[in-house]
């Protein structure tokens, strides 16, 4: 890969594993722009029992701290070498930094950027209770394979210039985002990839009339596709016939859509069911007990996971923080 798409992979990666907090599901929201040369991200504040104090930030070294973690110190001038990054980025994309929304972008960033630290000092404290380590052999294989698909040494250079980055910089925050995958493909390594999943059609009305007469239509002999075309106003699924695909449980924002659908077996047909959208007919075209989990899916239920061994691991710890 390019040293270009290398630093998209770091984002990326970091954007998975960095993600603490106990999230069930990932949420999109509109946040501080961030460089995509640095393994700091956007992280949820850290959960209300981790043990967090505020001592003088010269109590435990001679070099001013920001924060530590199970005894180990994180440094002031680290921290704020991340922030300057992030405001710098901030700038060049246009941020009025000294509106009063420029100020509360500036403040939530400066919070993220110590959590993000605090996280990596987490999974990497973690890892060399596992025994995990990157070694400098493979480190060297993904930077060498990065400078030749990037165009070469001075491409390589510039690019490094451009991001702000020093060559020992890059080579750090790389050695984490490999260590990191490892960790990460360890804890989620045991999500199941299979899963009992349901082929469904469904139509939807307003009312219960509505509804009802469709039914009576059906068990009439009716095709059940072309009333879904005709009848149905899910306009997702209408020109399908009402087609639902095959979906695993959890999956349908309707619960009771889903109930109604996985308690039928391939070719039954359900009464009237109501949901928060109206009244829907179900019709379960196929049953399979132990299908291959869709990739959306799955890499949601493996990050889900990886959010919550993220929290243990901020629940057992001792942090110092030693600033605001």
């Amino acid at each position: 890969m390019s040293h270009r798409r290398l630093g998209l992979v770091i984002v990326i990666i970091v954007g998975l594993l960095v993600s603490c907090g106990p999230k069930e599901v990932p949420l999109s929201e509109e946040t501080t722009p961030r460089p995509t040369n640095t393994a700091v991200l956007e992280v949820a504040p850290p959960p209300a029992t981790a043990t967090i104090a505020r001592p003088s930030p010269t109590a435990t070294s001679e070099r001013p701290l920001a924060a530590v973690v199970n005894g180990q110190p994180l440094f002031l001038a680290d921290y704020q070498e991340q922030v300057a990054r992030f405001e710098a980025a901030m700038a060049e994309q246009g941020f009025d930094l000294e509106s009063e929304d420029g100020q509360a972008r500036l403040a939530q960033m400066r919070r993220q950027v110590l959590d993000s630290m605090i996280e990596q000092v987490l999974i990497k404290q973690a890892a060399a209770q596992e025994g995990m380590a990157v070694s400098e052999e493979e480190l060297e294989a993904v930077i060498q394979q990065s400078i030749e698909e990037g165009g070469g040494q001075a491409s390589f250079e510039e690019w490094l210039l451009n991001s702000s980055l020093t060559y020992e910089d890059f080579r750090e925050e790389l050695r984490f985002q490999l260590l990191a995958l490892a960790i990460f493909e360890r804890i989620t390594g045991s999500v199941p990839t299979t899963g009992e999943q349901v082929h469904a059609r469904h139509i939807l009305v307003q009312t219960e009339e509505e509804a009802q007469a469709i039914l009576t239509r059906l068990q009439a002999g009716e095709d059940f596709a072309a009333l879904a075309s005709q009848l149905s106003q899910d306009e997702n699924t209408k020109e399908a016939g009402g087609d639902l695909g095959f979906f695993h449980r959890g999956q349908l924002i309707s619960p009771e859509l889903e109930e109604a659908a996985f308690a039928l077996q391939p070719g039954q047909t359900s009464g009237v069911v109501r949901s928060q959208f109206g009244y829907h007919i179900v019709q379960v075209l196929e049953k399979a007990p132990d299908r291959p989990l869709p990739p959306e899916l799955l890499n949601a239920l493996k990050e889900q996971a990886f959010a919550r061994w993220m929290q243990e691991q901020w629940e057992g710890a001792t942090i110092e923080r030693f600033i605001d």
